[in-house]
């Protein structure tokens, strides 16, 4: 169930719609919290929100508010399905092999993969990894927003940014190709055992039979049919528990499996998205906060999907958030700004 929309369009909406209630719930933090959830989910048509929230590298709350179907409580194990939050996922793997020595981030992606449809352009020979993780690939987000639904440059790699869900599974292709397996094979080799995430998964296996499961629901609350993934995608549909989310974040923040090095380069600033904000290797980065920091972001939205990480990895700080519902934003953005302080000036800086 891949976005229809280019994500970084849905970047802005959820980042203007958070900004405009971050300022306005300050207030919030002094009273009961967890009833004034439940009372945002109800208004808002949203079932459940999963709240994941990092302090000094510690986690401090990881907890599901709301109900899986009504009279039935969502646990906090619950798994939400977060669109392209899967994108730092396959980044951050991709980065470990480079810290390994067993990738290049600058090889020509030729080498062990060329798409057919663009197999006669030269422009695949200068096709990298870093253009994938960085969004300079050339391609639109998806090849069926093409008139002809096939592939195609629209641009030379590495010359301006474009959000490509296509790059990441190109990059998928390409790792099978070197490694010989698949992507969740790779992704709980390298990144989900080591992390110790126990409840994520890229693909919906047997496993998920006994598992509480937040299914995506429409504006006015009534559920949309769960689509359940095969094979996996690089760039969406990573099903997860937010405590598993959570510690991702911490492992990120703590360079677990990264060298400094690589660490750095992932941080830097490869391509601006827009005037404010650049896109690193796998994030975006908002820059120069007002105590000289800098955070991380992602966001995921599909089909009764809202979702958000927020890092920032100097304070060791983070909120991880997760919705099943298409108004998940209005709620985030109450959340936000009722229990994260940091994230008003972060949103204000995207605004």
């Amino acid at each position: 169930m891949s976005a229809s929309q280019s994500e970084i369009h849905h970047m802005k909406f959820l980042i203007t719609t958070l900004l405009t209630f971050c300022f306005t719930c300050n207030i919030l933090a002094q009273q009961d919290v967890p009833e004034k959830i439940n009372d945002w989910l109800r208004e808002e048509n949203v079932p459940a929100i999963g709240i994941g929230l990092i302090k000094g590298g510690s986690l401090e709350m990881a907890r599901v508010f709301g109900e899986l179907e009504a009279g039935t409580p969502a646990p906090d194990q619950t798994i939400f399905n977060v669109a392209s939050l899967t994108k730092p996922i396959v980044a951050v793997l991709t980065l470990q092999l480079v810290t390994d020595g067993q990738w290049d981030l600058d090889e020509p992606l030729a080498r062990y993969w060329t798409d057919p449809d663009i197999a006669d352009d030269p422009l695949t020979q200068k096709l990298t990894t870093r253009h994938v993780l960085s969004h300079q690939t050339g391609f639109k987000n998806w090849r069926r927003m093409y008139d002809d639904q096939k592939l195609a440059f629209e641009f030379e790699p590495g010359t301006k940014f474009q959000y490509s869900g296509e790059g990441y599974e190109y990059l998928r292709r390409a790792l099978k190709n070197k490694f010989g397996k698949t992507l969740d094979q790779l992704v709980a080799d390298h990144l989900f055992q080591a992390y110790g995430m126990e409840d994520s998964r890229l693909i919906w296996d047997a496993d998920m039979a006994d598992q509480p499961f937040a299914t995506g629901h429409n504006v006015e609350g009534v559920a949309y049919e769960t689509f359940k993934r095969e094979n996996a995608n690089a760039a969406d549909d990573l099903l997860v528990s937010v405590e598993d989310y959570c510690r991702f974040v911490m492992g990120v923040m703590q360079k677990e499996g990264l060298s400094d090095a690589v660490f750095a380069d992932m941080v830097s600033p490869q391509v601006q998205a827009n005037d404010r904000v650049a896109f690193g290797l796998g994030w975006m980065i908002i820059p120069d906060l007002s105590d000289g920091s800098y955070a991380l972001m992602h966001t995921g939205g599909d089909q009764g999907v809202r979702a958000i990480a927020i890092l920032f990895p100097q304070s060791q700080d983070g909120i991880v958030l997760f919705t099943n519902g298409d108004n998940g934003v209005s709620v985030m953005a109450k959340v936000m700004g009722a229990i994260f302080e940091k994230g008003g000036e972060v949103l204000s800086v995207l605004n």
